[in-house]
């Protein structure tokens, strides 16, 4: 699976943030059982991530900082 580049052109909201947010949720991602089924599935897990945050499938909020 590709990012949709309209979308991402598109997309409304602070890019940096949506950014931050995807690499993150990767992090976390590759430590999984989870990575293993995204790419038996042909995806990267970068690609699945950001591809998540663009359809708005991961919700989060500027606030969502780890301490």
């Amino acid at each position: 699976m590709s990012i949709l580049l309209d979308k991402l052109i598109d997309k409304e909201g602070n890019i940096y943030e949506m950014t931050c947010v995807a690499i993150k949720e990767a992090n976390v991602i590759q430590g999984t059982n989870l990575k293993d089924e995204i790419e038996k599935n042909g995806e990267k897990v970068t690609t699945h991530v950001l591809s998540q945050v663009l359809n708005d499938e991961i919700k989060y909020t500027a606030g969502d900082e780890e301490k």
